[in-house]
C-alpha cells in the first residue's frame, strides 16, 4: 500500500478508549497488544477501509514527542471520517452519551458533518462529504 494515511493516539487509559471507540462511534478491534501488566502497548482499530492506532500514554521515545488534549488545553488536529449515514451514526454517538461540540448540519461545500469529543479530549468528526468522490 502507498499513501495511507494511520492516525496514531494516545490515552492515559487505552482499554477504556478502546471501548468507547467501538459503541460510541463503530471502531471494530483488529489487534490489541499488551505488555505484561495488561497495559495496552498499541492497538488497530478498524472503521471500514480506514484504520486508527493508538496505545497507552508511556515514558518512551515516541512517547515524549507526543502530547495528548489535557497536557495543552485542546488539540492541535482531529480526524474526519467518511460515514454513509451521518444521521445514523450520529444518533449511535449521542446513544452513548458522547460529547457533541458541534451538531449534525449540511456543510455549503456538501454533505452532512457532526464533532465530538471523546472522553480524553481528542475530536473527532464524521460526515458524508467525500473529497474523492
Amino acid at each position: 500500500m502507498h499513501g495511507v494515511v494511520i492516525p496514531a493516539l494516545h490515552y492515559d487509559d487505552a482499554r477504556a478508549a478502546i471501548e468507547f471507540l467501538c459503541r460510541a462511534f463503530g471502531f471494530e478491534k483488529h489487534a490489541i497488544y499488551q505488555n505484561e501488566d495488561g497495559i495496552v502497548e498499541h492497538a488497530e482499530l478498524v472503521f471500514g477501509n480506514g484504520l486508527i492506532m493508538l496505545g497507552q500514554v508511556r515514558d518512551s521515545a515516541y512517547g515524549k514527542l507526543t502530547r495528548r488534549p489535557s497536557d495543552i488545553g485542546g488539540v492541535t488536529q482531529s480526524i474526519y471520517i467518511i460515514v454513509p449515514d451521518a444521521d445514523l451514526h450520529y444518533a449511535r454517538a449521542v446513544a452513548a452519551s458522547t460529547e457533541i461540540v458541534m451538531p449534525l448540519e449540511e456543510q455549503d461545500y456538501g454533505g452532512k458533518v457532526y464533532s465530538a469529543r471523546d472522553p480524553e479530549g481528542h475530536i473527532w468528526s464524521f460526515g458524508t462529504y467525500d473529497p474523492f468522490g
